[in-house]
């Protein structure tokens, strides 16, 4: 269908599908007036046809019809609040509006007002001027380029010294212009313009971190289970602290110490402990961490994406392992658990890691000839692959 606001009378009233400017196809290309103009004759002259033939009517017939196209009328109203009418309609309308008396101005499909206002519309554009579109006109690409090179090159430099530079080279600039140009190409004030980037920070911050967290499993039998479990921000490397049914304050305790002297034990040194605010995470297991000199970091209330690593954690376990898996007991679990994280550990690549694994892995070199074998986890779950020796 062609992209021009006039539409041809038959295309709104008869299904054609088509709009009026197929008047180009046939008389080749038009003026706008002009095919305003023929859409307009074509509508007078339907309409007069129209006239001859209700002068062969009764007038029971057309009171009638007054009456059901009135009804109609009304119908469309209480569906349709504003029509869109083209030029030709608002001619035609115009046009009766002359004929009949303001009080017989109800019975058209607009207000009134709407047909006076086309006249005021059509006389103010007779006599003024047509308007140039709004705003100012873009910067020349040049002057874009040159404030985006010092912008660039000088990361330390507000938009002021930019302006006060590009005055000094004959170019004339606001400071709003300049702030606007590194908005729009993804450059942030100084001096945040230069530094690391967040991810880089966190990154850089990453070594010391440790995030835990609960999770919990449904067994078949209706009970649920808890598991505990730590993450090392930096390596991504997973320890399950435990599995148990009832997390006490006992019990938590006494998993953090066991976990808190295999550290001091490898002589591993962590900074800092991420956790929510759950309420199994007592002081006293707190107080096993802050004694190896670890500092525990409470995240803002329901805010599970500041403790996004342990969660990521928890939602590769379930849609990788435990939502194929039926639980029936503790045991099973703690099996379970230690196959899929002994995997995600030492076989599973990452992609926050450049799609290395957690523990460091040299990559296999395939001799000629040699065997790709597979080995099965959690009963054909989940696959491994190694070059056979």
């Amino acid at each position: 269908m062609c992209s021009t606001d006039v539409q041809c009378p038959i295309s709104r009233r008869e299904g054609c599908n088509y709009s009026f400017t197929g008047i180009d196809l046939a008389f080749g290309h038009r003026p706008r007036w002009r095919v305003v103009a023929l859409s307009f004759v074509y509508l007078l002259a339907r309409r007069v046809l129209e006239v001859l033939r209700l002068r062969r009517m009764s007038e029971v017939n057309k009171d009638i019809e007054i009456l059901a196209l009135r009804h109609q009328l009304a119908v469309l109203h209480r569906q349709v609040k504003r029509p869109r009418l083209t030029w030709s309609d608002r001619a035609f309308i115009s046009l009766l509006a002359r004929l009949l008396p303001r009080s017989a101005w109800s019975s058209f499909i607009v207000t009134p007002a709407t047909i006076l206002s086309w006249h005021r519309r059509l006389v103010a554009r007779r006599w003024s001027y047509p308007r140039k579109g709004p705003g100012r006109p873009p910067l020349p690409t040049e002057t874009v380029e040159l404030a985006l090179r010092l912008a660039r090159e000088n990361p330390r430099w507000g938009c002021m010294r930019i302006v006060g530079e590009l005055n000094k080279l004959g170019v004339a600039i606001s400071a709003t212009s300049v702030r606007n140009v590194l908005r729009n190409h993804g450059l942030r004030p100084a001096p945040r313009r230069n530094g690391p980037t967040w991810e880089q920070f966190i990154r850089a911050q990453a070594a010391g971190i440790l995030a835990t967290d609960f999770f919990s499993v449904d067994g078949v039998l209706g009970g649920r289970l808890c598991v505990l479990f730590v993450i090392e921000v930096e390596s991504r490397v997973v320890h399950v602290l435990g599995v148990t049914r009832h997390p006490v304050e006992a019990w938590v305790t006494q998993v953090a110490r066991n976990f808190t002297a295999d550290l001091e034990e490898a002589g591993r040194q962590m900074r800092f402990l991420v956790r929510d605010r759950d309420t199994k995470f007592t002081r006293r297991f707190d107080a096993v961490f802050s004694a190896i000199g670890i500092e525990t970091l409470k995240t803002p209330v329901r805010s599970p994406r500041a403790n996004a690593y342990a969660e990521r954690f928890v939602r590769t376990a379930r849609s990788e392992c435990l939502d194929f898996v039926l639980i029936v007991g503790r045991r099973q679990l703690e099996r379970v658990v230690s196959d899929f994280v002994s995997h995600y550990n030492a076989a599973r690549p990452h992609r926050g890691l450049d799609l290395a694994t957690p523990t460091a892995r040299a990559p296999e070199h395939a001799a000629p000839g040699a065997t790709l074998l597979r080995s099965d986890i959690l009963g054909g779950l989940i696959h491994e692959y190694e070059w056979a020796a």
